[in-house]
């Protein structure tokens, strides 16, 4: 079998570790330091994919759509969220590490179809949270895969993203009728409650890493009336 190569080491802001990128042959890695097992892996990532056609679904025929990614990862959620909307659409993605972007810009980005570069695409370099500060009602959809979900595992700060006072920010950033759907690596039904007392419709789906196959992850889907 060949071995992994290293082909970058990232600091994750705040102190939350280092993430490091490998690839063996056309298959890539990111691992964060003090965790077991691999935090993404590009063969593996029908959740993300689901993500983003459930958080998108409403948007098929919608003109001039505005979707919000957070977190680029391995390019997998963008990808889908491109391709769920029309060409009339913006699709903006929010990346805290600039590394990440300059992984995807290079060999990592074709596991996805390289969505950077599609001219729909335009890169948040920062905290997406920064983005739902005094926001008007700007994204028809807001898809997150940030950290491990509600429950956090690089950044504490992320617990804030997903508080009521958070979760209130985001909905204020969405226009009526938006969809925020959220990613994460555990069902949470107080998280499920949450959303509910913070105004939306909200729901949960469960999605496979891989199709048919592989871990169950959970998706929150919290529509804003």
């Amino acid at each position: 079998m060949n071995p992994w190569t290293v082909l970058g080491i990232a600091e994750i802001p705040n102190g939350g570790g280092e993430l490091k990128l490998s690839q063996r042959g056309e298959e890539f890695s990111i691992r964060l330091s003090g965790v077991r097992g691999e935090l993404m892996n590009s063969r593996v990532h029908n959740s993300e994919q689901v993500l983003a056609e459930l958080g998108c679904a409403h948007l098929s025929s919608a003109k001039d759509a505005q979707v919000l990614v957070g977190g680029l990862g391995m390019g997998f959620t963008l990808a889908a969220a491109l391709k769920a909307v029309p060409a009339s659409a913006k699709v903006t993605v929010a990346e805290l590490i600039p590394d990440v972007v300059e992984w995807n810009q290079g060999p990592l980005g074709a596991c996805a179809g390289n969505p950077l570069q599609d001219s729909r695409t335009r890169v948040h370099l920062g905290d997406v949270a920064g983005l739902f500060k005094d926001a008007q009602p700007t994204f028809d959809a807001i898809l997150l895969d940030v950290d491990n979900g509600p429950e956090g595992l690089t950044q504490t700060d992320n617990h804030g993203l997903y508080s009521m006072a958070g979760l209130a920010a985001i909905r204020c950033a969405m226009r009526p009728g938006g969809m925020l759907a959220i990613w994460s690596a555990f069902p949470d039904d107080a998280f499920l409650t949450r959303l509910k007392k913070a105004g939306y419709k909200a729901s949960s789906k469960m999605a496979r890493a891989r199709v048919g196959k592989g871990s169950r992850h959970t998706i929150f889907l919290a529509k804003k009336p």
